[in-house]
Order: C-alpha cells, then sequence, then structure tokens
C-alpha cells in the first residue's frame, strides 16, 4: 500500500509553508537561478521554533515513558501507564511540526534531545546524580542534534 502525501500542518501553525521551512524555499529546492551548490543557512527564529519543538517532544516521550514505568514497574496502576502511552501518541504527533522534511533526519536529531533530556528527567523526577561522563556525552549528543539540524545546506 502505497503511503499518502505528508498533511500540510501549516494550517495548524497558521503558518505559510515557508515559514515553516528550515530555508526560505518552504523546504523545495532552490529556483535554479540560485545555483545548485548555493548553501542557505537556518534563519535564527527558526532554530529557536525547532529546538521548542524539540523540548515540548521531549517532555511527551521522556514524560510518557516515565508515566508508563511508574504504572507499571512502581505499580501505580493502568491510570498511570494509559496517560503514559497517550503521552506518547502526542510525541509522535509534535515531531510531524518540525521543518525538516527528513524523517530520520528530525528522529536522528532528536536523538540528542532525548539523551540530555533523559538524564534532566532522572535529576528532577527521580534524584539521579549525573557524572562528568553523563554531562559529557550528554553534550556530545546536543553537538549532533545541532549539526544535524542547522548545518548550513544546499536545497
Amino acid at each position: 500500500m502505497a503511503a499518502g502525501p505528508t498533511p500540510d500542518l501549516s494550517r495548524l501553525l497558521l503558518l505559510p509553508s515557508a515559514a515553516r521551512s528550515g530555508c526560505e524555499y518552504g523546504g523545495r529546492a532552490a529556483p535554479a537561478s540560485e545555483g545548485a551548490g548555493d548553501l542557505r543557512k537556518v534563519p535564527p527564529m527558526t532554530v529557536v521554533r525547532s529546538v521548542a519543538l524539540f523540548v515540548v517532544a521531549a517532555l511527551f516521550e521522556i514524560g510518557g515513558a516515565w508515566l508508563v514505568w511508574q504504572g507499571v514497574r512502581e505499580n501505580k496502576g493502568w491510570i498511570w501507564a494509559g496517560a503514559g502511552v497517550i503521552a506518547l501518541g502526542l510525541y509522535g504527533f509534535v515531531a510531524t511540526l518540525q521543518n525538516d522534511d527528513n524523517f530520520g533526519r528530525v528522529l536522528a536529531a532528536y536523538g540528542g534531545i532525548f539523551v540530555a533530556g533523559s538524564i534532566a528527567w532522572g535529576m528532577v523526577a527521580d534524584g539521579y546524580r549525573p557524572d562528568r561522563y553523563d554531562i559529557t556525552g550528554a553534550l556530545i549528543c546536543l553537538t549532533g542534534m545541532a549539526v544535524l539540524m542547522y548545518a548550513p545546506r544546499s536545497h
């Protein structure tokens, strides 16, 4: 079965598709007059919006997984686990709001946020004390996320 076209969520965000894009051409290739090897920098507000979406996604995913853990492993009941499943579903939706059209790139970049966010969540929710290797690893992951999502690219 062939997948249908990607939904345009710009109506939900009340933004034109070009404003949602990581480049000024709405995620499409630059016109031929711009040159094939032309590099496009990501506008600062696009980076801010993208990072905010990653943070919201992390809250839903990490929070959802934590709720499931609490429900099952800490015997708090199926209401906790069910709330976690709902939060995990919302995480999947939030990920679709990223400007980049490449699923693999968005989810790979989100991995850096997930690593750092999981450590932060553990500190706040469970009293986890990361060591210098945890912090160093999280910073490396966040650097990888920034390279994946915000490096200048030709479109």
